[in-house]
């Protein structure tokens, strides 16, 4: 039931349903009716998180959820589908993130 509603039983245990309030009704019709807001930035912890799992396991993600960093104690798939969701929102930092990985194991060796 939600607020603003009330159940008067007739005795047989069949509840018809009296609105008593129903601006709370109106205004929870209007909200559901809204779209979702799409918000256009991550977090900085899925950031640094994500950032971090690419940094040490490259693409192996099975490795990913092994890491005792895995606060969220993802799956591979759950981890796999983070960076996807980086990869879109930043593709560029996301290429210069990757060149910038190459680059440092190339001065490595």
């Amino acid at each position: 039931l939600t607020q603003g509603m009330e159940v008067e039983s007739d005795g047989r245990g069949q509840g018809k349903k009296i609105v008593r309030k129903p601006y709370v009704v109106n205004e929870m019709e209007y909200e559901a009716s809204l779209p979702e807001k799409k918000s256009n930035t991550l977090s900085r912890d899925l950031i640094d998180y994500v950032r971090y799992m690419i940094q040490n396991h490259g693409e192996n993600y099975k490795e990913m959820a092994r890491d005792e960093k895995n606060y969220y104690q993802d799956t591979p798939k759950q981890i796999k589908r983070k960076i996807n969701v980086y990869k879109n929102f930043y593709p560029e930092e996301y290429k210069d993130f990757v060149a910038s990985l190459k680059q440092e194991k190339m001065d490595v060796q």
